[in-house]
């Protein structure tokens, strides 16, 4: 990494990015994902749970059922959501400004967390962990997270990665608008090889249940160590995570 910091590096390659392609990025994105989708329809009415790494907050409105409250680290995506999504919602959608190191919630205090598309933005194993477990530490026991993470293996894929292939990238964004030059903004990505996001969550504080993958991405789900906890398994949190 040329920048000093871990922190330097995902302000050049994804924070500043983020905000500079907000518009043109958050156009590609209406379409809920049918297992997020899915899972937020099957929590029971009444819930409450967090979107960290909202972008326009295309989830708040899948399930009405729900409270949802949202935060992106990028600003300008904030805007997005809250503009787009308040046109979607009964009331005005609950989305703040936070760094997923950081999340500005009580500990123990949702029945559900989902994380898009954020852990492998983070640039360092450290860094990346300590995003699981700030995930988890937002759960009540017996809650769920559910995450997903861009997988290594992904040789059928158009992006044409495989298990050879290194596992830091900086993955172009083009973004072409009227009347204005091309313009390419570099990414940074750490792509999970098969086995290794099961091993952040355990060194996060949680444990595998079940992994899969949809579409390039993976999913675990696991909880944390009872003896950590000293309760009963029928309350133990529970994580899902997709690469």
């Amino acid at each position: 990494m040329e920048e000093s910091s871990p922190e330097a590096y995902e302000a050049t390659h994804v924070h500043s990015v983020y905000n500079a392609i907000a518009p043109h990025f958050s156009s590609t994105r209406h379409k809920p994902w049918p297992f997020i989708s899915s899972f937020l329809s099957s929590l029971p009415p009444g819930s409450v749970g967090l979107d960290v790494g909202c972008g326009n907050g295309k989830y708040l409105p899948v399930n009405p059922r729900l409270h949802i409250f949202a935060s992106d680290r990028s600003d300008a995506l904030v805007r997005l959501a809250r503009s787009e999504q308040k046109k979607l919602l009964a009331s005005p959608p609950q989305v703040v400004v936070a760094d997923a190191l950081s999340l500005p919630y009580r500990a123990r205090s949702v029945d559900f967390v989902i994380c898009v598309a954020v852990i492998h933005h983070l640039s360092t194993r450290e860094r990346r962990q300590e995003g699981i477990r700030a995930l988890l530490d937002c759960v009540r026991q017996g809650g769920r997270v559910l995450v997903y993470a861009w997988a290594l293996e992904q040789s059928s894929s158009r992006r044409g990665w495989d298990e050879g292939s290194e596992q830091d990238a900086l993955v172009p964004w083009v973004m072409r608008s009227k009347g204005k030059p091309e313009a390419t903004f570099q990414r940074y990505y750490h792509l999970y090889r098969k086995g290794e996001l099961e091993e952040d969550v355990e060194a996060a504080g949680g444990k595998v249940l079940e992994s899969g993958y949809e579409k390039d991405n993976c999913l675990l789900f696991g909880f944390y160590p009872m003896d950590a906890l000293a309760i009963n398994a029928q309350n133990v949190p529970v994580i899902s995570l997709r690469r």
